[in-house]
């Protein structure tokens, strides 16, 4: 290949990363400034690379994979058109979990196969609505007040504005699938609920208003 060949064809990646990060930007519905807060890129920087006025650097692109919650190379260039299979990557995360993203890009739904290994209760809220489903093992879903526990087969779904954690119900690894989408009107728990607490979930609660 000619020194000419690769020139084009590296500018031609090149010219495709800006419109690119445009679109991972507005299909997760960031303006530029919650993504320069996110990543400590500067505004006009952030829009001067979508719009290929200037050119993206690594330091620049890192932090933008790990804000978009994509592999470094999908920045650079996008799959092979008109194959849909999902390349599987692994991200081994803190104290022996694993996370297998199993969408390609983050859309309305993402999905995750999950590996979690035991770790302590903190709950957190974010915007957003969470579907659980328990391929082995046995996990703990902490819902505000309630405390339940699933079984392989069993499902959770519930809006994440409310308190809550999961994991591992023992000392345990526990596989799920994880899918994460826009906030929903409604939490529904269909599973057995740990003695922690022993009444049966009820009602489907309203979303919380808390942040």
């Amino acid at each position: 290949m000619s020194t000419g060949t690769r020139n084009a064809e590296l500018e031609q990646i090149l010219d495709g990363i800006g419109p690119r990060l445009r679109r991972l930007r507005q299909e997760r519905g960031l303006t530029l400034e919650a993504l320069a807060a996110t990543t400590g890129i500067s505004v006009s920087t952030l829009s001067r690379v979508e719009s290929g006025i200037r050119r993206p650097t690594l330091d620049l692109l890192i932090p933008l994979a790990q804000a978009h919650h994509v592999a470094l190379d999908q920045l650079v260039a996008a799959p092979a058109s008109g194959d849909p299979r999902v390349h599987l990557r692994p991200l081994h995360k803190e104290r022996g979990s694993v996370l297998v993203p199993l969408t390609q890009y983050p859309g309305r739904v993402q999905v995750f196969k999950q590996v979690l290994a035991p770790r302590q209760p903190e709950l957190v809220t974010h915007e957003g609505y969470e579907w659980l489903y328990v391929l082995a093992g046995r996990l703990r879903l902490i819902l505000g007040a309630q405390d339940f526990t699933l079984r392989p087969g069993e499902v959770a779904e519930f809006d994440t504005t409310e308190p809550h954690w999961f994991g591992p119900a023992d000392t345990s690894a526990v596989e799920i699938l994880h899918l994460f989408g826009p906030r929903g009107d409604q939490a529904t728990v269909r599973a057995r609920p740990s003695t922690t607490d022993p009444a049966p979930p009820t009602t489907p609660k309203p979303p919380s208003t808390t942040s």
